[in-house]
């Protein structure tokens, strides 16, 4: 009969009679473990009732506190992701010997933030690499690892997109590690960043990590309008995609507005490549109303509202028609179910507003075209790494 034909009782059976002997009694270390092995695996698959899930647990509590590496070590690699290993064992495990500690370190979800911040203060580097590899981390935990950890387990930490870093133990990695490119280049990697972090790390990064840092992540109105007009060499901001990634549109859309970027051309491009509720604070701005005003008649059905709002921003009128389609084609491919995907509803809103300029003068065309063929390559470019990947 197989370990997962085993009825419960039979379970328990075999547990008190056979395997439990052989582990207390078998002569070779090797026979020991491989009971330990059997033991743990019966009990990590079982249907257990409370009485026999005390008598199992005594029996881990044996193993926990066998004098035989190989006995523990079985015990910790066959339930290092077991919610059935008793937070009290998971934790002697963890202090026990790496090769006994590192895969409940680093898969166990019984141990609680404290119990993994009490093993980094200890400051063990394999430890340290085991955490800083968890599937998930919080910020308590990050916290005490960017105060304490090892430059190479912060580093995997920083890799782990499930690890979540506060401002402050971001703050801290840059304080410690600030002249450390690796580290440094893995935190401009990170899918988010607070802003005031990227602001930091703008002066730290260089070359290709320096593009990706102003190219990815939410910047400063100020700094992206500095770097979009070349204060540093190798910039290559873009503001529309810098104003899709805005937590306050507001002020960004102030800001642009100050420095005199709020142009035609600006709020076309922008329209066209999707950045819907950035044209609503926009509008708003160069309209001088609020933005509930701007939202509502930008997404208005009507023929006056979006007209009214589009000559209050003293936008050229030979751009309306233009305009209006996108705003159009935007609540289309919206209907359509687009907007779930947003690499896909870029690249359609894209090729789609490439045939809505056939009104357009051609002075006005040119530069509308050069920068929408830019963006559609850049799109198509990141689709095909997607489907790579």
């Amino acid at each position: 009969m197989g370990v997962t034909e085993m009825g419960v009782v039979t379970m328990r059976s075999r547990l008190t009679e056979a395997d439990v002997r052989a582990l207390v009694k078998a002569p070779t270390e090797r026979e020991r473990a491989a009971a330990a092995e059997k033991i743990c695996f019966t009990v990590d698959r079982a249907i257990l009732t409370p009485e026999e899930r005390v008598h199992a647990e005594s029996i881990m509590r044996l193993m926990a506190e066998d004098a035989v590496v190989h006995v523990r070590r079985a015990l910790a690699v066959t339930l290092r992701s077991s919610p059935k290993l008793p937070r009290d064992i998971a934790r002697a495990l963890a202090k026990d010997v790496e090769a006994v500690a590192l895969p409940v370190l680093e898969h166990s979800p019984s141990l609680s933030d404290q119990d993994l911040i009490e093993v980094l203060a200890a400051a063990p580097f394999a430890k340290q690499m085991a955490i800083a590899a968890r599937e998930t981390l919080s910020s308590a935990v990050t916290d005490v690892l960017a105060k304490r950890g090892a430059p190479e387990a912060v580093k995997r930490a920083l890799e782990n997109e499930r690890a979540d870093f506060a401002e402050e133990g971001l703050n801290t990695v840059l304080s410690r590690f600030g002249g450390n490119e690796t580290i440094t280049g893995q935190m401009a990697q990170r899918n988010k960043l607070p802003t005031r972090v990227a602001e930091k790390l703008i002066a730290l990064v260089s070359g290709e990590m320096f593009d990706y840092l102003i190219n990815h992540h939410e910047l400063p109105a100020q700094v992206a309008i500095d770097l979009a007009a070349g204060a540093r060499e190798r910039a290559t901001l873009d503001l529309v995609e810098q104003a899709g990634r805005q937590q306050d549109l507001a002020s960004f859309a102030h800001q642009l507005n100050v420095h005199g970027r709020l142009t035609p051309s600006f709020i076309m491009r922008a329209v066209c490549l999707g950045q819907i509720a950035f044209i609503e604070y926009a509008l708003a701005e160069l309209a001088r109303v609020p933005h509930q005003r701007a939202w509502l008649l930008v997404h208005d059905s009507g023929p006056l509202g979006l007209r009214t709002l589009f000559d209050r921003a003293g936008l050229p009128v030979r751009l309306f028609a233009p305009f209006r389609a996108a705003i159009e084609l935007h609540h289309q491919l919206e209907q359509e179910g687009m907007t779930d995907n947003p690499l896909i509803f870029r690249q359609r809103m894209v090729e789609r507003a490439l045939t809505l300029f056939q009104s357009i003068p051609k002075d006005d065309l040119d530069y509308l075209l050069d920068k929408l063929d830019a963006a559609t390559k850049r799109v198509r470019t990141l689709a095909n790494v997607k489907t790579l990947t």
